[in-house]
């Protein structure tokens, strides 16, 4: 039986709204405009219902970090974003260590807000950068210039000690000559973290009709692959460690502890509209999933129930190994074979474990399972292998 005590507690804040969605996104996300009709006040306090219900299940656990992600979570006013803190730390409490992140658009307007979001409690800032590059800000469908980007980036700075940003790379139509320069222009500004996503094209996103109809070429398997090697190099010598297949941090204590406990199949709770969650109660681990229509969350989450939950299932080993394998083996730092073990109740297929070690894909030195740079680009597919 594995017990609550076990595992690390993190809450995820979800606010699903943006003034506009971008073309390659696939997130739960409502369009509101620029003169955002949102209730902050019943927001808020639908967030802390949700909140409290939930709170039980931390078990005596306090928080090692929260994260407000959307959506665009900088559309909150910071009002709304203290009466979640501040409720969390009631209800369930906080590590001495807390990581408090929220996400932002570069925009004047969002930049704005950021003294009310480190005074709310907030202590990094996760800034959605995504290009240097102005046509491709235009083509992302990005609401930010360059110029604007760089402006929020000294704003943040002045007021956060800890800044992260994204970028994303291998666009359509991008040149591995001008990636390299954009990367080199990004480190220049020296953040305290990185993110860097390949572009993907997702199902029912307008990329996604693009790519059908011609329109944009992604980049092929080759090249894709190509773009991340020489992107982990970069940033590698430049004292960017790799924690993470695609988040890279100057030291241990820069790294994202909040996104680190999914990585490390750790528990966390998730509030507001289509958020998910994972808990360890009773002996087992439950997947929990809430309302996606903004409205009809809010509606469920007023009534006597107090929440919006949809789903809360109890996961069968092979659902626990088939989330947290891809997971660990993400992690630099890999996933211990007694974890593998622990989740799967089995050992692994030895047959299959040797053939991955000769091909040079994967190691088990030290009793970790860990991915080596050949088989980084293919974690999924060797997640996949391992478990048939």
């Amino acid at each position: 039986m594995i017990a609550a005590e076990d595992f690390k507690l993190g809450l995820y804040v979800h606010w699903p709204f943006c003034q506009k969605r971008c073309p390659y996104c696939d997130f739960n996300v409502h369009e509101v405009g620029p003169d955002d009709p949102t209730d902050h006040q019943r927001w808020a306090s639908a967030l802390v219902r949700e909140l409290q219900h939930f709170a039980p299940l931390a078990q005596g656990r306090k928080l090692t970090s929260i994260f407000f992600g959307g959506g665009t979570p900088s559309l909150m006013q910071p009002e709304t974003v203290a009466a979640v803190i501040l409720a969390a730390q009631t209800e369930i409490g906080f590590r001495n260590d807390i990581e408090i992140s929220l996400e932002a658009n570069p925009t004047s307007t969002d930049a704005d807000r950021f003294t009310g979001y480190r005074d709310a409690g907030v202590n990094r800032l996760s800034l959605g950068v995504q290009s240097l590059r102005d046509k491709a800000l235009l083509a992302l469908g990005r609401q930010h210039s360059v110029e604007e980007a760089l402006s929020a980036l000294d704003v943040a700075r002045s007021v956060f000690d800890n800044i992260s940003f994204d970028l994303m790379y291998a666009r359509p139509r991008q040149t591995f000559e001008d990636w390299q320069n954009e990367l080199a222009q990004a480190l220049a500004l020296k953040p305290n973290h990185i993110s860097l996503y390949q572009l993907t094209i997702e199902p029912n996103t307008i990329f996604e009709q693009l790519t059908r109809k011609g329109l944009i070429q992604p980049k092929n398997e080759d090249d894709t692959a190509d773009f991340y090697i020489a992107t982990r190099q970069a940033l590698e010598a430049a004292g960017y460690h790799g924690y993470e297949v695609s988040n890279h941090a100057p030291a241990p204590h820069l790294q994202s502890q909040h996104n680190s406990l999914y990585w490390r199949y750790q528990d966390y709770i998730g509030i507001g509209p289509g958020a998910h969650g994972r808990l360890t109660t009773g002996g087992a681990k439950v997947a929990t999933r809430q309302h996606r229509a903004p409205t009809v969350w809010l509606d469920h989450v007023e009534s006597d129930a107090g929440h919006a939950t949809v789903t809360q299932d109890r996961l069968t080993p092979e659902d626990q190994l088939a989330e947290a394998l891809p997971f660990g083996l993400r992690l630099s730092e890999g996933m211990p074979l007694s974890h593998y073990q622990a989740l799967a109740q089995a050992p692994l297929n030895a047959a299959h474990l040797d053939t991955l070690e000769r091909e040079g894909l994967l190691t088990t030195a030290d009793a970790i399972l860990k991915v080596t740079d050949e088989g980084r680009p293919v974690i999924d597919a060797l997640a996949r292998y391992l478990q048939s």
